[in-house]
């Protein structure tokens, strides 16, 4: 996992050592910041392009407008930095982390009025999120004791830094019994998403996902409910129990990490087969076709970004 040695760090493209904030940065002690994950991809036609990174930088606005906060960049400012981040870099596939956070302003909870924000890119080389045998065979799920907040105490449209650390928790549990992941529970008992995927099933030909209640509108998830809308697979939004998944024919994950991640079992109980589902399968590869432009679906003329 090789790390960029240049980060784009408040306007300027700097050597990451040279990145530094204060101790008393007040994003470091409550979480008072809103990142993205996005990923280039080397694409089909020669070069690199980061993948819909326009809407990833949108939702990076709207995630700080949920905190109270102003973006001191705009939507183009920022795009252009992610750009240049990876240019600095010599990077035509990578995972980019663009990042806002409150400063050294206050030493309280409350930031202050207007509090004026940092922004950072950093860019790294990062295979597949669950591991090279999650991708192929699948991985191996757990429910965690652990649930998803009531949407009425955390911001769940919001990638917001200090509310990954139930997903943190959740995922440290399942790795030490063994588990490659973790799915957590809404707050009513229904299936939410794993610590930084969303959920998918299919029964009987039929493709659900956990609906946007509890979840973060994740943008692969966008681009999956978009795939299969346009080749005619029936798909819905709709929650479910973690026994009505036990029964499932085949499921997977989707994030900009784990990008099309198939779901062996859930609490030791095989999804279908065991294996990868034809669904599943037919999808990873369409995706990786889609992402590097050797597929185009209608309607997604600006999902790339060319790196130059």
């Amino acid at each position: 996992m090789a790390r960029g040695s240049k980060v784009w760090f408040n306007g300027k493209i700097t050597a990451a050592e040279e990145a530094r904030i204060s101790l008393f940065t007040h994003g470091l002690h409550y979480g008072s910041g809103a990142f993205e994950g996005i990923r280039a991809y080397k694409q089909a036609s020669g070069g690199g392009a980061i993948f819909r990174l326009q809407e990833h930088i949108e939702r990076l606005g709207d995630s700080v407008k949920i905190m109270g906060f102003r973006l001191p960049y705009s939507v183009e400012e920022i795009m252009k930095a992610c750009i240049e981040a990876c240019k600095a870099n010599d990077f035509e596939e990578c995972y980019v982390r663009p990042i806002v956070f409150v400063g050294d302003e206050a030493l309280g909870v409350f930031p202050g009025e207007d509090p004026v924000l940092n922004v950072a890119v950093l860019v790294w080389e990062w295979g597949s999120y669950l591991g090279d045998r999650g991708i192929q065979e699948g991985a191996k799920l757990k429910i965690s004791t652990y649930i998803r907040p009531h949407p009425n105490s955390v911001m769940t449209k919001g990638k917001i830094t200090g509310q990954y650390l139930t997903g943190v928790i959740a995922k440290q549990e399942a790795k030490r019994q063994g588990f490659d992941e973790a799915l957590l529970l809404d707050p009513e008992g229904f299936l939410a998403e794993g610590s930084g995927e969303n959920l998918f099933m299919v029964k009987n030909g039929v493709v659900k996902t956990t609906p946007l209640t509890s979840v973060l509108n994740g943008i692969t998830r966008q681009t999956v409910i978009h795939y299969f809308k346009t080749n005619k697979i029936e798909i819905v939004g709709e929650r479910f129990t973690r026994d009505e998944f036990y029964c499932a024919d085949e499921a997977f994950m989707t994030g900009t990490a784990a990008e099309i991640t198939p779901i062996q079992s859930l609490d030791s109980r095989l999804i279908g087969t065991g294996k990868p589902g034809p669904i599943t399968r037919q999808l990873q590869s369409d995706y990786q076709k889609i992402v590097r432009g050797e597929m185009k679906l209608p309607r997604t003329e600006n999902w790339w970004s060319v790196i130059k």
